[in-house]
């Protein structure tokens, strides 16, 4: 683990204690700078649960990748900083309520005066992370949050504008180890199931809102107001990634 290398791949330069304003910092830049992306599915390149070989993509390379790759990178760096960090086990929800398999996402447990969730890898949520307290609602750039108890699980909820409020995930706070998430990362990279099979996706956030690369469909959210543009060629997407998410492939 080169810190330094990893701070600078962020644009972190503020404090590296480990504390909660330091983990909601780290946090934020991680998710500014890091894009969620699946580019390595669509050329055949596998994903594998090495963290060195992660590292060494997403510091070196400067890639993103999906949440196997950014949270367990990102749990790596808070380690090397002190902070206490165990791996969780998520299950997506989908749009008809379901609930997806066991290993389906990975999210971080970070104990540090309080515990916290931390996921620089689920594309479009919370910002900071969230307070592990059932029940509160939580109110950030993003949105509202809260993560409330049920059928003998955790579930992160987003508001809605019509103030309903949405899954997107469950989870327990049993800890899990990296090589658990094999089975269900080599899943999401090879099943026609997978929808990171059937679409290529990079996202990352930006101050006030969100751009979003989806195939050739270029989306732009700043302050609630969303914008799309097709893009006219592979050529102009090309060098949309290396422009606005700092992607060379």
């Amino acid at each position: 683990m080169n810190v330094p290398a990893y701070l600078d791949r962020i644009g972190h330069k503020g404090p590296t204690e480990p504390t909660s304003e330091t983990l909601r910092l780290l946090h934020r830049r991680h998710l500014e700078t890091v894009p969620f992306e699946n580019l390595d599915i669509s050329r055949s390149r596998p994903i594998m649960l090495d963290e060195n070989r992660i590292l060494h993509k997403i510091v070196e390379e400067r890639r993103g990748g999906f949440c196997y790759e950014l949270n367990s990178a990102f749990a790596a760096l808070l380690r090397a900083l002190g902070f206490q960090v165990a791996l969780l086990s998520g299950r997506v929800t989908h749009a008809d309520g379901s609930d997806g398999p066991e290993f389906d996402h990975l999210a971080l447990r970070v104990d540090v005066e309080r515990s916290w969730l931390a996921d620089v890898g689920f594309g479009d949520s919370f910002l900071e992370p969230l307070l592990l307290q059932p029940a509160i609602e939580q109110k950030q750039e993003a949105g509202v949050f809260r993560i409330v108890e049920t059928r003998g699980s955790l579930a992160v909820e987003r508001q809605q504008p019509d103030l309903s409020w949405k899954p997107e995930y469950r989870f327990t706070l049993t800890p899990r180890l990296f090589q658990d998430f094999t089975a269900m990362c080599h899943f999401h990279q090879t099943s026609p199931d997978s929808h990171f099979t059937q679409n290529r996706i990079c996202s990352v956030a930006v101050p006030n809102g969100r751009i979003t690369l989806a195939d050739l469909k270029l989306i732009t959210t700043k302050d609630g107001t969303r914008q799309e543009r097709l893009l006219a060629s592979e050529d102009e997407r090309r060098a949309v990634l290396e422009q606005s998410f700092g992607i060379i492939l």
